[in-house]
């Protein structure tokens, strides 16, 4: 026989997925916005804000960790982009890459706090990763321009 002790921590996280969902959320849909993947994280934190679910500190950090994350992604990719650069698959990715590529040699790692940016921001990811720039400095730059979007964001819509 299960005693209440054993099944007490589930019923605990099933009464709690209420309070955790908002988050679950917006991570997902920051990291997938991040990616080459089309969405749009924004619309997510807009709509949790205006509902009241959740935290607005800890929604802007989510947020923040899952957009960057998803920028992590894309830098993994482009570490490994060259091979798959003349193929016929990538052609519409490859005009968005090549003049991420342009930018980025152009203004070099600082450019990475742009990131957010439509169309482009995604593909300065990659690019950085096909330029070999080092995890840590791709992170802190990338991460920076991230929280200061969605900082701007929730101060609009405050």
């Amino acid at each position: 026989m299960l005693s209440l002790v054993a099944v007490s921590p589930v019923l605990v996280a099933a009464t709690n997925v209420e309070l955790f969902a908002p988050y679950g959320v917006l991570l997902v849909s920051a990291f997938v916005a991040a990616t080459l993947l089309p969405a749009q994280s924004e619309l997510v934190l807009a709509g949790l804000l205006a509902a009241g679910s959740g935290d607005p500190g800890m929604l802007f950090v989510v947020a923040t960790i899952g957009n960057t994350a998803g920028s992590v992604v894309n830098w993994a990719v482009g570490r490994g982009v060259e091979p798959v650069l003349g193929k016929r698959w990538f052609l519409g990715v490859r005009e968005r890459y090549e003049r991420a590529a342009c930018i980025f040699r152009r203004y070099g790692r600082l450019s990475l706090v742009f990131a957010w940016l439509p169309i482009v921001g995604d593909a300065l990811t990659v690019a950085a990763g096909a330029a070999r720039v080092p995890i840590m400095p791709f992170v802190a730059l990338v991460a920076a321009g991230k929280a200061a979007r969605y900082a701007f964001i929730m101060i609009a819509l405050s």
